[in-house]
């Protein structure tokens, strides 16, 4: 129950001191209804793409993210995936992206990867009114059910800015929020030996790893970083794979 007793976190906001739900994953897979159980008979994990079975409460997981495409680069970046058997999870933007590059979101889906909401049009949550974080969030919904016939669990705020009003409007939604413990800030370099060093430096156990797909230099980095990640023992997950045998929470902020 450690987990749950540290769940409850005070962020302090520019308004004042709001109150939202935080946990990490290690601690949503210990607080997991039937946890004890799943260990005791060897089950409980997730499902990788491709029929893998992984279990992270065994194995030295780490979640791949990717924001804001899907772009010109993300075909490109699919076939780095593919050819080195990783999933990873896709916060999408929706105008400019899904709404103009329905194929490689049904790509996404089709490959085994997760699809996950990062609102439509990259707003600050934190900083507009509720009806209209509603609506950036909604939005991606209904896009990449339109597309896949499949319902995004997970979202990621812009900037990774969140209160309690925004855990609200993703709990009314069905959407836990997803922040990362790793970025290699690659919206400041084009430098792909710069972007690998900067994730390499700062993975550990249990993190989730942000990067961008929509960056030139991002993409040709993602070869080096699992293959180092891979000698260094890492099994790279999604973000749900990451949480299993729990299950994303809507409106839980899950932060490593």
């Amino acid at each position: 129950m450690a987990g749950l007793l540290t769940a409850a976190f005070l962020a302090v906001a520019v308004s004042g001191c709001a109150s939202y739900d935080v946990t990490a994953p290690a601690d949503a897979r210990a607080d997991a209804t039937g946890s004890a159980a799943g260990a005791k008979n060897g089950k409980g994990g997730g499902q990788a793409g491709g029929g893998q079975d992984v279990d992270c409460r065994k194995a030295k997981c780490v979640a791949l993210t990717f924001d804001a495409g899907p772009s010109e680069n993300t075909d490109r970046l699919l076939d780095i995936l593919k050819k080195q058997k990783a999933h990873a999870t896709f916060f999408m933007l929706g105008k400019n992206h899904i709404a103009k590059r329905p194929a490689e979101v049904r790509r996404i889906d089709a490959e085994g990867h997760e699809l996950a909401n990062h609102t439509w049009s990259h707003q600050i949550l934190t900083e507009i009114q509720p009806a209209e974080a509603k609506r950036e969030l909604s939005r991606v919904q209904d896009a990449v059910r339109k597309i896949t016939g499949k319902t995004p669990t997970l979202m990621r705020p812009p900037q990774g800015r969140t209160d309690e009003t925004v855990s609200e409007v993703s709990k009314e939604l069905g959407l836990a929020q997803v922040l990362w413990s790793v970025t290699a800030k690659d919206y400041e370099t084009n430098d792909s030996a710069l972007i690998t060093k900067r994730v390499l430096e700062q993975t550990e156990r249990d993190g989730i790893i942000l990067l961008h797909d929509i960056y030139p230099g991002t993409v040709p980095a993602v070869p080096g970083i699992l293959k180092e990640l891979k000698k260094r023992g890492y099994t790279i997950v999604t973000v749900s794979q990451l949480l299993s045998p729990a299950k994303p929470q809507p409106g839980m902020v899950y932060r490593p």
